[in-house]
């Protein structure tokens, strides 16, 4: 089973930068997709952008413009957080994804972020 470990969350301001990391215990090269998921208080997990492996990135309408994620051929998917709102605060994570859009490994214990004024 193959650990992820995210990191880089905190308290920002609104209009603010973060830059978050995931970190997983096998090499991600060959993984199709890796993708990072948030879940705001008192609401469902949900998918925020997934970096595929032939380069391409996808990201979820709210984000669009302000965030971008990248991964390296190694072991880590990063998540760039431009121009943060309040609507961004939630737990950050990020998990492999298949082609029929499942999740593949157990969760990390996520990266909280927290944008307040």
């Amino acid at each position: 089973q193959v650990q992820l470990v995210e990191s880089g969350g905190g308290v920002v301001q609104p209009g603010g930068t973060l830059r978050l990391s995931c970190a997983a215990s096998e090499n991600i090269r060959s993984f199709w997709g890796m993708a990072w998921f948030r879940q705001a208080p008192g609401k469902e997990r949900e998918l925020v952008a997934t970096a595929y492996n032939n380069g391409v990135t996808y990201y979820v309408v709210s984000v669009r413009g302000r965030f971008t994620i990248s991964r390296d051929n190694g072991y880590m998917t990063y998540l760039e957080m431009n121009n943060v709102t309040p609507d961004d605060t939630g737990v950050y994570y990020c998990n492999r994804v298949l082609e029929n859009g499942k999740t593949v490994y157990s969760w990390g214990q996520g990266t909280p972020v927290t944008v307040i004024s």
